[in-house]
């Protein structure tokens, strides 16, 4: 673990290989799991003042579940988590063929709402425990990534780099290039050990 402003970040951030591979995976990030993706407060309030432009970009079931639960539902481990159709996909996802992607985003990419999607998401597979003076941001592993793990390897890009836009959304530029400064000196002290 390295200490870089008010985060504890996993080691696997620069060491393990990532690239997402939507046409072998088919988003199931978007559809696996026990619950919805984890929203801030802040992400809330967004998604209630601006479902009205992202509810066209979605389908029936998911505007059905969303009128319903509400934009946001509170899981088993009492988090803020996207609502669910079905117990399976999340509200918000849409089909591209056979690919899940999220609807806020289209609509995002679209110009109508401002907000892109939960950070969650876009920091996925890096999550985020809040710990009492700290944020763990940590790697975190799943089966369905293995073509996303594959495609890290073949590119040779770290998960942070990979992730650039997202952390730097989430924890600012200064603190990105920390996490790459921090990268190179592990780099250099692995050269001068082999």
């Amino acid at each position: 673990m390295i200490e870089i402003g008010k985060t504890i970040v996993s080691r696997e951030l620069i060491e393990e290989k990532f690239v997402c591979d939507l046409q072998k995976c088919k988003g199931m990030c978007c559809v696996e799991g026990d619950s919805g993706a984890p929203l801030e407060k802040k992400e809330i309030q967004t998604l209630e003042k601006e479902l009205n432009k992202i509810l066209p970009y979605l389908r029936d079931e998911g505007r059905k579940v969303i009128e319903e639960q509400g934009v946001y539902v509170i899981d088993w481990d009492s988090d803020f988590v996207t609502p669910l159709v079905n117990k399976k996909e999340c509200a918000y996802a849409i089909f591209e063929g056979e690919i899940a992607q999220c609807g806020i985003e289209k609509a995002h990419n679209d110009g109508v709402t401002t907000f892109r999607k939960p950070i969650s998401c876009f920091l996925y597979p890096v999550r985020v425990q809040k710990l009492k003076r700290f944020d763990a941001v940590n790697y975190d592993k799943w089966d369905i990534c293995k073509p996303a793990i594959a495609l890290g390897k073949e590119l040779n890009t770290p998960v942070f780099k990979f992730l650039k836009e997202p952390l730097s959304q989430k924890y600012g530029q200064e603190w990105y290039e920390q996490v790459e400064l921090v990268a190179t000196e592990l780099e250099k002290s692995k050269e001068t050990q082999g």
